[in-house]
């Protein structure tokens, strides 16, 4: 059993005992830290927080303690119910609350939850924020205010029409595009909430839909983060129904993969390129993604004149910071998560399926011939565990001055870009691991340049 706390949330395991896991008594304590924060923001006023969740089989409970904390705390409620992270981060924008929690514990299996903690952007809390957070916490000499003070709900609504509208209304994505209305597509939602919302904005563009775990449940069907070993029954499904493609959301429906008609994966670094690509050919502008994320993203951008790609920190504060400092028009990480500022700074699931299927809609190919069009890298992910007395900063600086006369970039561990692959070495926040990512024009590739930074750290600490 589990608890991590860290700058962007508080997610544990249900059950078991308190401070080792996510209880009760952890969710209250949390909430509160939170509330705190939001509210010294201004001290003269009462906040509006926005509350969402997806249909994890806890979701309720923790929902419940939730909302309860905030209103304990001087805090007014706006309970969205069932909801997506990029919809309750939306309600924030159009309520102009002043944060929100998203009870989710995004991709990982049901025994899991999480909060996720916005601001008033509907944008997840920076690292002060999210630190002061968790100082707040660990505080015991809070005083809750009186019934005088308490909070009130002041409103319970269904918001996820309200964002596929808003979704539906973007420049960039046509609704009445007569080839949208021939696709037919199977959808893979996890039995979560995005078995809601997918099929309800493929229904208002027009599509056939062929549902497959769409109910929203809570119990998954398989592991619920969308990776090609775990999505063998949507292929089978595309291949029998004759489908143009398959979309696969995660719970909490931040993060897309698409399948292509042939039953094989487009692959998820593929998703933000694909719709990169469509942005691009409309608007000039730049792109962001994290180190970890395919180069693939950095070559579509340069087919633009005057287009720049940038690569930011891994985590989504980090990219939607770097999105804003260089003016991207779009960007996101390698996992299937398309940010699209001209709506909002979060990555939208819903957002990425309009805009792609207006651009597939105006091409004359398969799903696996547009795949073709894009740059051919394959990924591997490894780690090497080391001892607690390693010093693994030392280990990357060294690797980083052995590589000082290729291209090296030091902002999250030490990524050093070669003329036909990368690497990527990021230590673990909480043990001593490096993380291992590489990228090449086969996987064979992949994985010998894994094997060979592997080998060049065992000699460093070996040394």
């Amino acid at each position: 059993m589990t608890l991590i706390k860290s700058i962007s949330g508080i997610r544990g395991t249900i059950g078991g005992a308190q401070a080792d896991n996510l209880t009760p008594i952890d969710v209250v304590k949390f909430t509160t830290a939170y509330a705190r924060l939001i509210c010294a923001k201004h001290p003269e006023r009462r906040s509006t927080i926005i509350v969402g969740r997806d249909a994890r089989i806890s979701g309720h409970i923790v929902d419940s303690l939730v909302e309860g904390t905030l209103l304990a705390t001087g805090c007014d409620v706006i309970n969205v119910g069932l909801c997506t992270t990029p919809g309750t981060e939306m309600a924030v924008i159009t309520h102009k609350a002043d944060g929100g929690i998203i009870i989710t514990a995004s991709h990982n299996p049901r025994q899991w939850n999480a909060l996720k903690l916005l601001n008033e952007r509907g944008e997840f809390l920076d690292d002060s924020e999210g630190k002061q957070v968790l100082a707040l916490a660990e505080e015991v000499d809070y005083a809750y205010p009186n019934i005088d003070n308490i909070g009130r709900v002041l409103l319970r609504e269904d918001f996820n029409t309200k964002h596929i509208e808003q979704v539906l209304a973007l420049k960039l994505v046509d609704v009445d595009a007569d080839n949208i209305r021939k696709f037919k597509v199977v959808v893979d939602a996890v039995n979560s909430v995005g078995g809601v919302v997918i099929p309800e904005l493929l229904n208002r563009l027009g599509c056939e839909v062929v549902k497959l775990n769409c109910e929203p449940t809570g119990e998954f069907a398989h592991n619920p983060e969308p990776l090609p070993e775990n999505l063998t029954e949507i292929s089978e499904v595309i291949r029998r129904e004759g489908a143009d493609l398959g979309i696969v959301v995660d719970p909490d429906v931040d993060r897309l993969a698409f399948v292509m008609e042939n039953g094989e994966m487009f692959v998820e670094e593929y998703t933000l390129v694909a719709i990169a690509d469509y942005v691009l050919r409309h608007t000039k502008g730049n792109t962001v993604s994290n180190l970890s994320s395919s180069r693939a993203l950095s070559d579509v951008t340069s087919r633009y004149e005057g287009c720049t790609y940038a690569a930011a920190a891994v985590g989504e504060v980090n990219v939607v910071a770097k999105m804003k400092e260089t003016g991207a028009v779009i960007g996101g990480e390698g996992n299937g998560g398309v940010i699209y500022p001209e709506l909002h700074y979060g990555r939208d699931a819903l957002v990425g399926v309009a805009l792609f299927l207006t651009y597939f809609a105006g091409l004359d190919m398969t799903m696996s011939e547009l795949r073709k069009t894009y740059p051919a890298y394959y990924a591997s992910k490894n780690k090497i565990e080391l001892t607690p007395e390693i010093d693994v900063d030392a280990i990357l600086s060294a690797i980083k001055s052995r590589y000082s006369e290729e291209r090296v970039n030091d902002i999250d561990g030490v990524k050093i870009d070669f003329e036909e692959c990368w690497v990527h070495l990021r230590k673990s926040n909480t043990e001593p691991i490096i993380r291992i990512y590489t990228e090449a024009k086969s996987m064979a590739e992949a994985e010998a340049l894994a094997k060979r930074f592997i080998s060049e750290i065992e000699q460093l600490y070996k040394a």
